[in-house]
Parts: C-alpha cells; sequence; structure tokens
C-alpha cells in the first residue's frame, strides 16, 4: 500500500490499460484511434513521457525544467507533439515503447514511498501537489485509455477510483474559464452524481439554479473531453451548468475544444 491512496489509483489505472495491450502485436500497436489519428502507439508514447515528466518534477526538478525547455522550442517552430514524441524514443516504436512505458510505471509509484503528498512541484500549467500530480497522472492515462479501449471495440472496467478525476473536474471549473480568459461565475453549480459502485456522491449542495446530475463515468468523460456532452445522459439545469459542461477542460495546456458529437465511441469489432 501506498503512503498514500492515488497512488495505488495510478498504478491500477496503468495495470487496466497494460492488460488490455499486452496481447497486442507488434503492429496493432498501428491502430490508429479515434483521438486526431493518433496510434495505440502514439497513446502510449506520450503516457511514458508525461510519467517521466511528472517522475522529474517531483524528484529531479531542474532535468524537468530541461524537459519542458526542450519541449516548448520545437513546438514553436512548428513540430508537432508525436514528432516530438519520436523524436525522444529515437527509433524505438510499438511494442518497444509500450515494454518501456509498462516497466517504468512501477518505478515511479515506488519512489513516491515517504514523500509529502503536499509537496508543490512545477508542471506544464500552475504547480500542483505531488497527490494532484498522481491524480493528473491518473486522469491521463484514464482518459487516453478510453481511446485505446474505444479503438479495441472494449469496455473498461471502471471503479470508485474514478473519483480523483471527477475531484480534478470539480477543482478546474475555475481554470476551464480561466484559460479561455473568461470570468470565473461565482456560484459552481451542485453535482449530483452516481459513481460506478452505485454510491451517489455529491458537490456544492446548497447551489440549486444550476445542476449536473447523472453517470459519475459520463462526468469524467466530458470534463477529460474524451466525450461530447450531448453523446451523454447528463442532465443539465441552469446557463452556468450548460456552459461549464459545454467547453470543461480538466488538463493543463492551452483551451481545447471538446469532440464534435459522434466523433467518439466505442468502434464496433
Amino acid at each position: 500500500m501506498a503512503t498514500f491512496q492515488q497512488v495505488d489509483d495510478f498504478r491500477t489505472e496503468c495495470d487496466v490499460l497494460a492488460e488490455a495491450l499486452d496481447p497486442l502485436s507488434d503492429q496493432d500497436f498501428e491502430t490508429e484511434t479515434l483521438f486526431k489519428r493518433w496510434t495505440l502507439h502514439d497513446v502510449i508514447a506520450h503516457l511514458h513521457i508525461f510519467n517521466w515528466a511528472a517522475d522529474a518534477s517531483i524528484h529531479r526538478p531542474e532535468d524537468f525544467r530541461s524537459f519542458m525547455t526542450g519541449l516548448r522550442e520545437p513546438r514553436a517552430g512548428g513540430r508537432s507533439m508525436r514528432q516530438i514524441t519520436d523524436d525522444w524514443f529515437d527509433g524505438d516504436r510499438n511494442r518497444a515503447v509500450f515494454e518501456r512505458w509498462r516497466d517504468y510505471y512501477p518505478q515511479v509509484c515506488e519512489r513516491l514511498d515517504g514523500v509529502d503528498p503536499k509537496l508543490r512541484v512545477e508542471w506544464a500549467g500552475p504547480s500542483m501537489s505531488v497527490r494532484s500530480s498522481l491524480t493528473a497522472r491518473q486522469m491521463e492515462t484514464w482518459a487516453h485509455g478510453q481511446e485505446v479501449f474505444d479503438a479495441l471495440g472494449r469496455d473498461r472496467r471502471e471503479t470508485d477510483r474514478i473519483k480523483n478525476i471527477v475531484v480534478l473536474g470539480i477543482n478546474t471549473f475555475g481554470w476551464t474559464y480561466n484559460v479561455r480568459k473568461l470570468e470565473v461565475p461565482k456560484t459552481m453549480p451542485h453535482l449530483r452524481l452516481v459513481s460506478p459502485s452505485g454510491a451517489t456522491w455529491e458537490w456544492n449542495e446548497t447551489e440549486s439554479a444550476n445542476r449536473v446530475a447523472g453517470s459519475a463515468l459520463e462526468f469524467c468523460q466530458v470534463v477529460t473531453q474524451v466525450r461530447n456532452i450531448a453523446d451523454t445522459r447528463l442532465q443539465l439545469e441552469g446557463d452556468v451548468a450548460k456552459e461549464w459542461m459545454g467547453m470543461a477542460q480538466c488538463f493543463a495546456g492551452p483551451p481545447e475544444s471538446p469532440p464534435a458529437p459522434g466523433s467518439r465511441h466505442k468502434e464496433a469489432r
């Protein structure tokens, strides 16, 4: 058992994704997903690089700063994230990259033994606690994992560990507006969500004019932008609830638009 729960939740999220990918052949990793035409290789390569970056931000801050400089400069020169990622792996692809990712994430977790979860660390966006950093790694693994499961035509086994992602979605309510240079509403909507286990989770119970209700899984899909709100059964009441769910973004970086309705779905196999 880790020193704080988010470490175990991140490790489990990675384990679930690894189990789904392990039977695939080298060529299978060239399968395109519905996310920007990324392949399964692109997904795992991206996850591995940012697991490395999160690890460095905690234990080797100078290495993290050098990494971010090396990331920003090529992108400013017009190189895509996929091109930069391929350079980072120096020719390794597909199962070779999968094995590097699978070998590395348990090491990230082991190195967190005894680390203060409240320690502040740098990131691509605002600084955050180590606890939040691991929640962000779980969120990104889960979100990019969705395109993997979609491409494979499979449903993922969901558990209440997604509560970490729900909380991240709630905590980034203001970020969704700030990153778009919009005024943050004074009051956040009331949330009433049903967890994978059937439990009811509620936040902001005093707010009555704006409300988001329904599946916690679908809430996570919306705030991570793996589904358009129109492709869910979430119930929205009030202008703020509708506005927020129409552009919610729980991840760092520039403002991103949600996928078009119907564009992200489980492939038929």
